[in-house]
């Protein structure tokens, strides 16, 4: 299954159900069940499914505050030249973070399976 790294705030926002676009410089063509890890934690600390993913604009961005939770007032700043709206709904949380073994390399997704599980 593929694990999507966050950083905090971002992650935590996603899980309370409270931020539904995660902003990407990229497109994704995944979809379905996804895990949610923290980065800089070794943890899965939930999931959630990732059902869309489109382009948006500044505009789009400024007048979508809800979705992202990204500051007015720094969302002219972002750095993607082309930043994407990844769509994630039905985010849970887990009770307790699950470890997992990180491989080298992985910025954005981590391919776990039930080997990588500590």
């Amino acid at each position: 299954m593929k694990g999507l790294i966050i950083k905090e705030p971002w992650i935590d926002l996603i899980l309370d159900g409270k931020k539904k676009w995660e902003i990407r410089g990229v497109t994704t063509k995944t979809r379905g069940k996804i895990l949610l890890i923290k980065s800089g934690t070794g943890c899965i600390w939930g999931e959630a499914t990732l059902i869309d993913c489109f382009r948006v604009s500044i505009k789009q961005l400024q007048n979508h505050y809800p979705q992202h939770r990204i500051p007015i007032e720094t969302v002219t700043t972002i750095k993607y030249h082309n930043p994407c709206a990844w769509v994630l709904e039905n985010p849970k949380r887990y009770d307790i973070p699950i470890p997992y073994k990180h491989h080298i390399g992985a910025i954005i997704w981590v391919n776990i399976d039930s080997n990588d599980i500590i």
